[in-house]
């Protein structure tokens, strides 16, 4: 079996998928293909990944394919496909997604799935993806395409309804929901055996059912505990307890994300709503500054202590490759299209996430039905956005950018149309060669 890794140099999450796959013992002794531009980074990820087969007893061979030039071979003949790319990076990408919406005074957490940091990193990403899809159409047509890129429902959304190549969509954030929520308001007791179902969009998916290992709704016992969570000073997950407490479910990704992914808190005019919920603004540059220099460290120690033996981690990737080969079937969380109104009220060419169903026959939906109304309608405000970009991408009409941007809940509540328009021309201006022409 061939496994590509596509943005490899990414060496923290190719050592946990990777890993992951050693720890099986039917990928153990798979080929693995390390694709980056960048040759220094993925020397860094050579040498790590060579080692941990080494530790765990793998066969597997470490292959590495740097730059466009090497990109076919890298995927020629692979089975899967893990994509895990960033296009521009921190520098200088990720800066001026925060700092040129600071001079028009929009601020962000994340800015990587939603608003305008979301809006741009999609733009400068499905060309990359639509490259990727052709190679793979020429080189291993049959291979599916795991991606774990943001934002997951633009990209994810845009590989399954204009490339001919079959692609899952995958988060981490479905699998830690429910002992996060329970964690948080100390009832970590009633996970054991519990029962979930959770649907929606990716990083705004709704935990509509929690159920104790006895089959009692846990959400009554939940609602009682809102109030004083909220009003502790030292809680951190208030975003989403809101949720809770205004729209009646809990949903899967952070709060510091979901804080951006509407009109309710993070507003000019009310500041005082930051302490509120305890919204860290421009929450990822300081996180991709860390996580540089804690790198660099962890490497040095790699290298003189060399490495630890792997735990599997909860991503889905080695699961659902498993899965496949074995024909035993496990259960994800996946980002797919709603066709067939997999989720009834929302729209059939929105990515959805939903719980799917993997085995050796592939990766099968399954029907969900309608959400709640208020769960269907929050959704609807991210969805419009990420539909409005892929139509940018895919036209390449620049009205539409503005559009996504004047329709994003956070953006529209913040500024007005006109500074919206210079805002993203700025934007696109400064992203220079990182984006296609827009006309």
């Amino acid at each position: 079996m061939k496994i590509t890794f596509m943005g490899a140099g990414s060496t923290v999450f190719a050592r946990n998928v990777i890993g992951d796959c050693i720890c099986s013992d039917v990928l153990r002794d798979s080929v693995f293909a390390l694709y980056d531009i960048d040759a220094a980074r993925l020397e860094e990820s050579r040498i790590i990944l060579e080692a941990m087969c080494a530790a765990g007893g793998s066969k597997g061979r470490i292959e590495c394919y740097v730059g466009v030039e090497q990109r076919k071979d890298a995927l020629r003949g692979a089975d899967f496909v893990i994509n895990a790319i960033q296009v521009g990076f921190y520098d200088p990408c990720t800066i001026i997604d925060f700092e040129i919406p600071k001079k028009y005074g929009l601020r962000q957490t994340i800015g990587d799935t939603l608003g305008i940091g979301g809006i741009m990193r999609a733009l400068r990403t499905i060309p990359v993806m639509r490259d990727f899809a052709e190679d793979m159409a020429e080189v291993c047509p049959s291979a599916w395409f795991l991606n774990y890129t943001n934002p997951m429902a633009i990209l994810t959304g845009y590989m399954q309804r204009y490339t001919p190549i079959q692609t899952i969509g995958l988060c981490h954030s479905v699998q830690i929901c429910a002992s996060q929520l329970l964690n948080e308001l100390g009832m970590s007791d009633r996970l054991e055996g519990h029962k979930e179902l959770i649907a929606g969009i990716n990083h705004m998916a709704w935990l509509l059912e929690i159920k104790d290992k006895n089959g009692v709704d846990l959400y009554p016992e939940i609602k009682t505990k809102i109030d004083a969570y909220l009003a502790s000073p030292d809680t951190t997950d208030k975003v989403r307890m809101d949720y809770i407490k205004n729209f009646g479910y809990y949903c899967t990704e952070s709060s510091v994300h979901n804080a951006e992914y509407n009109m309710f808190y993070i507003k000019k005019q009310y500041p005082e709503l930051l302490e509120k919920y305890n919204i860290a603004l421009d929450e990822y540059p300081r996180r991709c500054i860390l996580q540089i220099n804690e790198w660099r460290d962890e490497y040095e120690k790699i290298r003189q202590d060399g490495v630890k033996e792997h735990q599997r981690s909860k991503e889905y990737a080695s699961r659902i490759m498993e899965a496949f080969v074995t024909d035993v079937p496990y259960q994800i969380g996946g980002n797919v299209l709603n066709t067939g109104h997999l989720i009834s009220n929302l729209p059939e060419e929105a990515c959805v996430e939903i719980p799917c169903l993997v085995n050796g026959h592939g990766i099968s939906p399954c029907y969900v039905g309608a959400l709640p109304v208020q769960c269907a309608a929050m959704n609807m405000t991210n969805i419009n956005v990420q539909l409005l970009t892929i139509e940018a991408a895919v036209t390449g009409k620049k009205e539409h950018i503005y559009q996504a941007a004047m329709l994003d809940p956070h953006t529209g509540s913040e500024l007005d149309v006109d500074t919206i328009k210079k805002m993203v021309d700025d934007l696109i201006d400064a992203h220079g060669e990182y984006l296609p022409k827009f006309r």
